[in-house]
């Protein structure tokens, strides 16, 4: 993901310093020509020099500089010449500007015609050496422009840092919202720019929060209203027992159909309470141990009934959560195995350190659930077509509650293969307390 910091500031940054090399460049070119007048302007002004030089005075080796040279001509006779001065005409006898190559270099020459005295003066300089010194001149006016880009670049970046604080400061701010935190984000000053961004953000937290109100309300309605003519119907049944075979089918699908019913409302009441703000206000240390063996304890008469052999092995592991919903996790699966072990089974809990966190084993030898099938057993209301064919009564949203409590309690769930020859075990691994 792109960072608009990083974005900002490389387009800047970048469309400075192209902005910086083409003013350079430009600079360099303009500078080099008004360098190039300038020494042209030195060389006119040394030819000047050159014709009222004393010809006496002009030995073999008279010399001006080594970079400059000069000839003096009457006609075709050189009267006088420097050092560097070739016996040929270093250029032809013109009035101007040139160029011209002797002593292995190249020159840049000018030509004048002194009418007093009826003589050419020709005057040339070295073009490397004026090339160096003019480029030196430039660079030392175009080298505080480039090595400030650095420095420009730095305040850029500063700068951009400042004008984005406000939006590192709401995305810090949502990134520290609890997941039962639902109230809206605000700031007593807020930019221009971020006005709309906020106001969408609470918008969505308004609605957000409108939708898990709903939900829970209809749930808990739903779980309460329903409860009322259960418990009448139950009665109902209870007394029409007395005065119909109960033996018949339609008797027992009857009576299952309650009690599916009854199981269902249940399930949804639980799906209930176990929110995060009743979660984060009943919070405390609690030994999932002992909880996992009073739920055993008054699970043992079913257990019993079926003739299943239920073990619970382990040690006393503290951890950080709100009781009714741990028990409400360990009796579903603990139900969960109940139910789809066949009569005779065997079911076996474990709670454990294993790698500084805290596990609860569940596991037993029924007929397991296949692989294709297991990512999908916690969504709601979902149930294997093989448990439908089965006739075994439940309403998919057993494991959905555990997953759900597993979430509140920063746990995580895991299936695999029991270690009891076959069937299914469910692993949920909980922080130990304190971390």
């Amino acid at each position: 993901m792109t960072s608009i910091r990083t974005f900002l500031i490389a387009g800047i940054v970048a469309t400075l310093t192209l902005f910086n090399f083409v003013a350079a460049l430009r600079g360099y070119q303009g500078s080099m020509q008004e360098a190039e007048t300038l020494f042209d302007n030195q060389l006119l002004d040394l030819s000047q020099l050159v014709a009222n030089l004393d010809l006496a005075q002009i030995q073999e080796n008279f010399r001006l500089g080594n970079n400059v040279a000069f000839q003096i001509w009457q006609g075709e006779q050189l009267l006088a010449a420097s050092y560097h001065a070739p016996a040929e005409s270093i250029s032809e006898h013109h009035p101007g500007f040139g160029y011209a190559n002797f002593d292995s270099y190249r020159w840049r020459t000018f030509a004048r015609f002194d009418e007093a005295r009826e003589r050419w003066i020709i005057v040339a300089e070295r073009t490397d050496l004026r090339f160096v010194l003019a480029e030196n001149v430039v660079l030392e006016s175009l080298a505080p422009i480039l090595l400030g880009i650095p420095v420009v670049a730095l305040l850029i970046w500063f700068i951009v840092g400042r004008g984005l604080k406000p939006l590192d400061q709401l995305s810090a701010d949502l990134r520290q919202k609890k997941v039962q935190d639902l109230q809206p984000v605000e700031y007593q000053r807020t930019p221009a720019e971020l006005d709309q961004v906020v106001q969408s953000i609470n918008g969505f937290i308004h609605r957000l929060n409108d939708a898990l109100e709903r939900e829970q309300r209809f749930s808990a309605d739903a779980a309460h209203e329903l409860r009322t003519p259960i418990s009448a119907l139950k009665i109902q049944l209870h007394n029409l027992a007395q005065e119909v075979n109960t033996s018949s089918e339609a008797w027992q699908q009857l009576q299952l159909g309650v009690e599916r019913m009854q199981h269902l409302v249940e399930q949804l009441l639980s799906l209930y309470r176990s929110t995060p703000e009743k979660f984060a206000a009943e919070c405390s240390v609690l030994d999932l141990h002992a909880i996992t063996q009073e739920v055993v304890a008054r699970f043992y008469p079913m257990i019993e009934a079926r003739q299943q052999t239920l073990e619970l092995d382990g040690e006393s592991c503290l951890i950080n959560g709100e009781r009714f919903a741990l028990e409400t996790l360990v009796n579903n699966l603990l139900s969960n195995a109940s139910k789809y072990t066949p009569q005779g089974g065997t079911i076996h809990l474990r709670v454990e350190h294993v790698d500084g966190r805290v596990c609860l084993v569940v596991e037993d030898n029924g007929p397991g659930i296949p692989a294709a099938e297991r990512e999908h057993v916690f969504e709601r209301f979902y149930r294997s077509p093989g448990v439908n064919e089965s006739g075994v009564n439940g309403c998919g949203l057993g494991l959905t509650i555990v997953e759900h409590v597993a979430r509140l309690h920063q746990a995580t769930v895991a299936i695999t293969d029991s270690s009891l020859g076959q069937g299914i075990a469910f692993k949920v691994f909980f922080p130990e307390s304190g971390r």
